[in-house]
């Protein structure tokens, strides 16, 4: 007799455990008391102790819901959760060991269902998908927490449409696509013909610029160079003086 109420006396909690003390003749769990550490702990013998693990638990329920037009979409999603330690004799009172299916489970579907019903399938596996992720997480944290437990991460592994629904999605998608193409093309051809078009003045406004700079005394004066170094040649020739019909000098002969 004395050797089992020794071993009562003495508990073990292993690591990422904690545990909570039954009081047999003090009216059960007590949830103001704190919760037992890790390690060889001392209780009364006619005590119990509640193991509960308190390390980061995984859940990975798969649902059907409804989408904002009534169509099904399968879901599985990954939720990662926590019991808050310092609640454990409320979650032990409210819901018992069984807490996973009895609250958690039950709340990540509800939720899911209720925001899922606000958005169309095109908006839940492209376009809104992140948000939605964000909103469900937002909202089961704070159902969570009302149960004593700590929502660490929400994600949406994989959506499920209808097969027709996917390919008329897919074939949107496509078209959407094309027309970005189409738009980039014109935007392109468009960016050219402008780049021509400056390209163009640009040259006009040179050679107007040009047209306006050759004057009838800069032509003359350019003759006369040209006639000079002409006149310096080895070549035979005859200049007439001013015989041009715009006064410039006459060049005959020469090879």
């Amino acid at each position: 007799m004395a050797i089992f109420l020794f071993n009562k006396m003495f508990v073990k909690i292993d690591s990422g455990h904690a545990g909570l003390v039954y009081h047999t003749f003090g009216g059960g769990i007590d949830p103001s008391d704190e919760p037992l550490e890790q390690g060889l702990k001392f209780i009364a013998p006619w005590n119990d102790v509640i193991d509960y693990e308190i390390r980061r638990q995984e859940v990975n329920p798969k649902m059907t819901v409804l989408s904002s037009n009534l169509l099904d979409i399968d879901l599985d999603v990954s939720v990662f959760i926590t019991p808050i330690k310092s609640s454990l004799g409320n979650l032990e009172l409210e819901w018992g060991k069984g807490y996973m299916e009895k609250t958690i489970i039950p709340s990540i579907r509800s939720v899911t269902r209720e925001v899922m019903a606000k958005y169309l399938p095109e908006e839940i596996n492209t376009t809104k998908r992140k948000q939605i992720e964000v909103e469900l997480e937002d909202v089961l944290r704070e159902k969570l927490l009302a149960n004593y437990v700590n929502l660490e991460d929400f994600l949406i592994r994989n959506i499920e449409l209808p097969a027709k629904l996917r390919e008329s999605i897919e074939k949107k998608l496509q078209q959407e696509q094309e027309s970005l193409e189409y738009e980039f093309r014109i935007q392109k051809a468009t960016k050219e013909a402008q780049r021509k078009r400056i390209e163009a003045q640009g040259i006009q406004d040179f050679q107007n610029i040009v047209a306006k700079s050759i004057t009838p005394q800069l032509l003359k004066w350019k003759g006369i160079e040209a006639t000079e170094t002409i006149s310096q040649s080895d070549n035979a020739k005859v200049i007439v003086i001013g015989s041009g019909s715009d006064g410039l000098p006459l060049i005959l002969g020469g090879n």
